[in-house]
């Protein structure tokens, strides 16, 4: 059975899920990420967008976007769903996705919450193991940092290749680079795609550009390798002889590729290394924009203060890259 690695930190939960020996996903949930999918919550329509169409709710100190709008007077109350939680895109952060669902709106507020990280794996049927603290860091020692940077930089090789993974408002592409057999090449790279859809929990709209392929034979074995190994549930095209198929996951959340290039994400990373040291007072040293970030949220600097019993310093140093802090 394979086993998930479950660390709640300050500001967010990570996840490690192992087996034989290696990391097949990863996960990071923010707190400050929104409302769930599945949350239920009697929201107050803030703003319509499009009378019968669209419009935006207010969820407590979150807006989501509700699409279709059933009759509602600015201002009144309806029973919504979370579909899909919120996305950060570069320049067009993307609201949570709002369904109208039946039940009583009269009571402003929560009704329920969607499941969180930890719940979603415990009901995956994963052996749960709950790590962190000081010690042997697990997450790092089952290739947390690695797994962090192929996700930043896109970049994940495999046995002659590269995948090179890029999320776009539109959908996430894989480009396919290798040398050698093209069938050959594809076959192999047809695997790592495969094994990527699941370690980085990349859905919606998912484009693979393999290499050109001759036969339609070849082109259906690249089909039956990819329905053999990507993670139910999903639907796909047939591969063209361009060497292009599509797939489609169902999207209830961010990425672990949109997660690491979210504002914030190197802040959060940096508060977890500081919290493994031996308990005393702590500098912060890292890029303006994540001190900047630090400093706008005094509540995080605060609860690692507590975790270490000493003071915490934030210190900016533009020389510094941005995932290059570190704490002293």
């Amino acid at each position: 059975m394979a086993e998930a690695l479950i660390e709640r930190g300050i500001g967010a939960t990570r996840a490690l899920v192992i087996d034989a020996g290696g990391a097949i996903e990863a996960h990071f949930e923010r707190d400050d990420g929104g409302p769930l999918a599945g949350t239920v919550h009697v929201a107050r329509l803030a703003k319509i967008l499009e009378p019968g169409r669209r419009g935006i709710m207010q969820l407590g100190a979150a807006e989501g976007l509700i699409e279709p709008l059933p009759y509602c007077p600015e201002g009144g109350l309806l029973r919504v769903e979370v579909t899909r939680a919120a996305i950060s895109e570069a320049g067009r952060p993307r609201l949570a996705k709002l369904r109208n669902v039946e039940g009583d709106a009269t009571r402003e507020g929560e009704v329920s919450a969607g499941h969180s990280l930890a719940q979603r794996l415990e009901a995956a049927g994963y052996s749960i193991t709950r790590v962190g603290g000081p010690g042997e860091d697990a997450l790092e020692g089952h290739g947390w940092g690695e797994l962090v940077a192929e996700a930043q930089t896109g970049h994940v090789p495999f046995p002659g290749g590269l995948l090179t993974i890029s999320p776009t408002p539109a959908m996430t592409v894989i480009d396919i680079d290798g040398v050698g057999d093209p069938q050959e090449l594809a076959e192999t790279a047809a695997t790592a795609v495969a094994a990527a859809v699941r370690r980085f929990d990349l859905t919606g709209s998912i484009g693979v550009d393999f290499p050109s392929l001759e036969g339609k034979a070849v082109r259906v074995r690249l089909g039956e390798i990819l329905d053999a190994l990507l993670p139910a549930p999903f639907e796909r095209t047939a591969v063209n002889g361009f060497g292009f198929v599509q797939i489609v996951r169902p999207r209830l959340r961010p990425s672990l590729l949109e997660q690491v290039r979210a504002p914030g994400f190197a802040a959060l990373e940096l508060l977890r290394r500081a919290g493994r040291a031996a308990p005393g007072d702590r500098t912060l040293t890292a890029h303006p924009a994540v001190i900047a970030w630090l400093e706008a949220r005094p509540e995080l600097t605060n609860a690692l203060a507590r975790h270490l019993g000493g003071e915490v310093r934030l210190q900016a140093d533009v020389a510094l890259a941005i995932s290059a802090g570190h704490a002293q």
